[in-house]
């Protein structure tokens, strides 16, 4: 039996349910300072600097000037009923990715893995956005607090979405464009990406 295409009331209905209710928090973040003013406060402590230091890491590592202070390196739909890994590297073509969507079985429970380095300084508040589009009409919104993290130029680091269901049945079925965003406090856009998703019967349907 063809798949049938929802039509544009039910994508609506879709987007009402989906719709977020919840008040934004009042939050306001902290003055930002420098990774070399924070090592250089409370120097006489002995134990807040060996505290900072663990916690911070040195100072000294050397990192090319030109390295953006948040780089983010992949995103992977973590998917343990997955036949294969589902990764894209965001450090190469990001327009070939809406042509070349992920298939993924209706129904599947899955999580977004964000990896990403920070290179030089504190950043605050980072967060991930996330808006599905099925027909130009949006059907769903993300947004989740990723946190505030110290520079680590030689690891990555990783976040993980909490787990999430792929949609399912007939009408869900079908090609989804998804815009991601990766931004701070001081509302950086470290990185923005768009996406295909493509829902399936099955893996290989």
């Amino acid at each position: 039996m063809a798949e049938q295409d929802p039509t544009p009331e039910q994508l609506a209905a879709v987007a009402a349910e989906n719709e977020e209710t919840d008040t934004p928090v009042n939050y306001k973040p902290p003055a930002q300072k420098s990774l070399k003013e924070i090592q250089e406060l409370d120097q006489d402590d002995e134990s807040l600097r060996k505290y900072k230091e663990a916690l911070l890491g040195s100072v000294d590592v050397a990192i090319d000037p030109s390295a953006p202070n948040v780089q983010v390196t992949k995103m992977t739909l973590v998917c343990d009923s997955a036949p294969s890994p589902l990764v894209l590297d965001l450090q190469g073509d990001l327009d070939n990715f809406k042509k070349n969507p992920f298939v993924l079985k209706e129904g599947v429970e899955y999580k977004i893995k964000i990896s990403f380095k920070v290179n030089k300084e504190i950043v605050s508040g980072l967060k991930y956005n996330q808006q599905s589009f099925r027909k130009g009409v949006r059907v769903d919104k993300s947004d989740y607090m990723v946190g505030s993290y110290g520079p680590r130029p030689n690891q990555e680091y990783e976040f993980l979405t909490t787990l999430e269901e792929a949609p399912k049945g007939m009408l869900a079925r079908g090609t989804y464009n998804i815009k991601s965003k990766f931004t701070d406090d001081d509302k950086h856009d470290h990185l923005s990406w768009e996406w295909s998703l493509t829902i399936k019967k099955d893996w290989k349907d």
